[in-house]
């Protein structure tokens, strides 16, 4: 049976009950609260995910110039380093595509070496992102300190960000693999989809709530984060030359969850924990974020929901509705009906990995980290 929390995607599609677990504890059986399976296995997952790409990404960080390589080295927490304090696995969600590429590799039952360049390639596309992401939308904060724009400066920031995609594509054009260019194209192509899902997200900014449709919003979210965790999920199979039904649906599976994992940070954004997640509560409404529980009330076709599309329009929200349209949100159920939603592009991406004919021990790791990922609260 499977637990769920609260508002948690169940993997059979109904929202859950009341619980209130975090992100693994680094030290499990150490006087911490006691991991179930699927937790304690998804901490394996990330951990060894992490073993793999953090001297690949250093290598890459050394490679800049000297100034480009401090702001990465700020970005990434490595100026405050604490050997062996279980850091790389509360970032937890800066590794989760290591883990997505690590299983990549063993589906393929390709060396863990592919994944180490894989993993790296896309968490260096990742890192990019959210450099440029918190200059976006003008996040002066990121897990509790200044953002790196914030504290070097928005062409420094910038500048860094350009760099680590550079050496994204070098990475793994480099690798010593026989998939090694066509891993390239797709990395490629990820970068360009996620580029348009970021300019689509960007764009939504400035359209009324009632102008955006359930169908755009994925599309923009299948773009901005399902087609790096897809790329995540095929490359390591992609460098080892699996066959192409495997590396399809891998990458589609990858992209499904990206999809739901983007739903539960917008629903993270309005009804998170502000100190796990890293961002203030309510920021996306201030903002102008057409997140997917906004929509879902705005076009609910209730009293409820129209004076909720009347508040959003293109302009940013004034801070002092934000109260107004949480209880919206509220009497719309929309919480609910977006973690539905979540759960049905779950759902596709377990049909995908049981259509792909893995072997049963990876397609376990497979299903616990979809299972842990389907209850983060960070």
């Amino acid at each position: 049976m499977t637990e769920t929390l609260p508002h948690g995607i169940d993997l059979r599609g109904t929202p859950g009950h009341a619980s209130d677990v975090g992100l693994p504890s680094p030290e499990v059986g150490g006087g911490s609260e006691q991991l179930g399976p699927d937790q304690g296995e998804f901490t394996v997952l990330l951990r060894s995910g992490t073993a793999l790409v953090e001297p690949v990404l250093r290598e890459a960080v050394d490679r800049l110039h000297p100034s480009a390589a401090t702001v990465c080295r700020y970005h990434l927490g490595w100026d405050d380093d604490h050997a062996g304090d279980g850091s790389a696995v509360a970032r937890a969600g800066k590794r989760v595509r290591a883990a997505l590429a690590l299983l990549s590799a063993r589906s393929a039952g390709a060396p863990e070496r592919f994944a180490a360049v894989a993993g790296a390639s896309v968490e260096l596309v990742h890192q990019l992102s959210l450099l440029h992401d918190d200059i976006m939308d003008g996040d002066t904060e990121r897990r509790g300190r200044p953002a790196a724009w914030a504290r070097f400066g928005t062409g420094a920031a910038v500048l860094a960000g350009d760099a680590l995609v550079v050496q994204a594509v070098a990475t793994i054009f480099h690798a010593r693999a026989p998939g090694s260019r066509a891993a390239t194209e797709e990395l490629i192509a990820a970068v360009e989809q996620m580029v348009a899902g970021q300019a689509e997200d960007l764009a939504l900014e400035d359209r009324s709530a009632h102008e955006v449709s359930v169908r755009r919003y994925t599309h923009m979210a299948r773009g901005k984060t399902g087609a790096l965790f897809g790329c995540a999920a095929a490359l390591g199979a992609v460098l080892a030359q699996a066959p192409p039904p495997v590396v399809r649906a891998l990458r589609g599976a990858g992209s499904d969850l990206g999809v739901a994992f983007q739903i539960l940070d917008d629903v993270l954004g309005l009804w998170g924990d502000g100190a796990l997640t890293g961002k203030p509560v309510g920021a996306d409404l201030v903002r102008g974020k057409k997140t997917l529980p906004l929509l879902l009330a705005a076009g609910s076709d209730t009293a409820a929901g129209r004076r909720l599309a009347a508040l959003l329009g293109p302009a940013p929200l004034p801070p002092d509705h934000v109260p107004e349209v949480m209880g919206l949100l509220e009497t719309t159920h929309s919480r609910e009906r977006a973690e539905a939603i979540a759960a049905r592009q779950v759902k596709s991406a377990v049909a995908a990995l049981d259509a792909a004919g893995l072997p049963e021990d990876v397609r376990q790791q497979w299903q616990a980290l979809i299972n842990y990922l389907s209850q983060r609260r960070s």
